[in-house]
């Protein structure tokens, strides 16, 4: 990992993530009644779990509005879930001010357009490879996966890393 990345990984105390294509595949699964399910990676889950080890807090900003959502929320404790936001600039700066941190402290993964608006106002910006181009040229991190397959574990574990803790929390498993 590049020394200035590192750095700025290592400040971030706030990670924030877009839902569809990034915590998902991206793929929604519709019935007659509307939305049926969701699929989410457990690596990813277990990866936003362990941010805590690092005192990162967690957040999601979505412009989609799902009970799915609400539920995986509440099983990994993120702490801040903002949907319906079709202005993610506007969610973000209510998250700011909620949490009292400032843009240089978060961090953020999306995948499309209606992510930019944060993504270029934060300390890391994150997308996943099936992002949309315009996204892609202008983060500072493309995942190696993605969405739902594990992008949101490797930047849970770039994070950690970059704090100092990843060998440690890799002893809580270990011992």
């Amino acid at each position: 990992m590049n020394p200035e990345l590192k750095n700025r990984l290592s400040r971030i105390k706030l990670m924030i993530f877009d839902v569809d294509g990034v915590l998902t595949d991206g793929k929604m699964h519709y019935g007659a009644d509307g939305e049926l399910f969701k699929s989410f990676n457990v690596l990813d889950g277990h990866g936003i779990k362990l941010l805590k080890n690092a005192d990162v807090s967690t957040a999601i900003i979505s412009a989609r509005n799902s009970p799915i959502v609400n539920r995986r929320a509440t099983d990994l404790e993120i702490g801040h879930v903002i949907q319906g936001a079709g202005k993610k600039q506007q969610a973000f700066a209510q998250l700011l001010e909620k949490t009292g941190h400032t843009p240089d402290q978060c961090g953020f993964i999306g995948d499309d357009i209606i992510d930019l608006p944060v993504l270029t106002c934060v300390g890391v910006s994150f997308s996943v490879p099936n992002g949309h181009v315009e996204v892609l040229s202008r983060v500072d991190y493309v995942t190696r996966h993605t969405g739902g397959n594990g992008a949101v574990r490797e930047v849970c574990d770039m994070i950690l890393h970059a704090k100092g803790c990843y060998t440690s929390v890799l002893e809580t498993f270990l011992a």
